[in-house]
């Protein structure tokens, strides 16, 4: 799918909160569509394998599906798979060619507990959900909780390897949802905006917000992050039962207000400037919208913050 530069240009001038209205709406369709097809397959599994590469939105829309099972009766259980990360060591992460720690690697989660943990729900057990603590890079075992599924109620786990072979291939039963930003921004045929961009963005405002890294800091980083997302989490989207795109046609005119300075200080020299200044170019040619003309249940509230959901 691709949204065109002229109509949502249109849209915004002549009816901005109409606008974000109706993107929000469309998108919480697709959140119900979801719920839907996750009740019908409760009578085989109530496990729901919610996966998707970085900036996608995985969390807001694990949050949102929350909210549209429970209206609909069934109770929810949201589960990070974060939690599931093996102690980091040197003798037994994996690294990437460099050396380094390859932490985008699925190596580095302990599927065998995973996989215990899903046998035992579905056989309505109760299990002890690790907690980890990523400031010592450690699972703290003191900090478990508890989980026992009782009826009418479903556990979603959200991890960008949910659909891996070692996790969903294992639970084929399970409802499987793949989430990625991929829409394409278009000037008739010409490409404006890029769906991958939509996620650098939405991760770079992010990051600066909420988890103080500078925008150096996640461009470093971005071409690890997508050689992960090419080896690890692409590859087994076909195994989900339900995809959904978390791109919004208003998106781009909102992260503007936020990624435009941000893009615009990164020094010359950066081997990413000049990806960055077709970004800016792109940006610009969108009319702004006001943030604070958003929703605060919007999915990319996620990124920007002011929202009603806590993370």
């Amino acid at each position: 799918m691709a949204y065109q530069l002229s109509k949502i240009n249109q849209a915004i001038r002549s009816d901005v909160k109409g606008f974000l209205e109706e993107c929000d709406a469309a998108y919480q369709r697709k959140i119900d569509d979801a719920a839907e097809q996750i009740i019908r397959n409760l009578p085989n599994s109530p496990l729901v394998l919610l996966s998707g590469p970085s900036g996608s939105g995985k969390t807001t829309t694990a949050m949102k599906i929350d909210d549209a099972l429970e209206k609909r009766g069934v109770i929810t259980q949201t589960i990070s798979m974060d939690n599931y990360f093996q102690t980091v060591s040197p003798e037994t992460t994996p690294r990437t060619a460099d050396g380094s720690y390859d932490f985008e690697s699925p190596l580095c989660m302990d599927m065998e507990l995973l996989n215990e943990h899903f046998d035992a729900l579905a056989q309505g057990k109760e299990i002890r959900i690790p907690r980890y603590d990523f400031c010592r890079q450690m699972r703290d075992t003191s900090r478990c909780t508890t989980l026992r599924l009782k009826e009418n109620e479903v556990a979603v786990f959200e991890g960008i390897h949910a659909l891996n072979d070692d996790v969903a291939g294992r639970h084929p039963e399970a409802t499987k949802i793949y989430i990625s930003a991929r829409s394409n921004i278009l000037d008739g045929e010409r490409l404006v905006f890029k769906g991958t961009w939509m996620r650098l963005t939405r991760r770079a405002v992010r990051d600066l917000n909420f988890r103080g890294s500078d925008i150096l800091t996640t461009l470093a980083q971005w071409a690890n992050v997508r050689r992960g997302e090419k080896l690890y989490i692409s590859p087994f989207k076909h195994r989900a039962n339900i995809i959904l795109d978390s791109s919004l046609p208003y998106e781009v005119s909102v992260m503007g207000h936020y990624a435009l300075p941000l893009f615009e200080a990164v020094p010359a020299e950066n081997p990413r400037r000049g990806e960055l200044l077709e970004m800016i170019d792109a940006f610009q040619q969108l009319e702004p919208i006001d943030p604070e003309l958003v929703h605060p249940d919007s999915l990319i509230r996620e990124f920007i913050g002011g929202g009603s959901y806590h993370y």
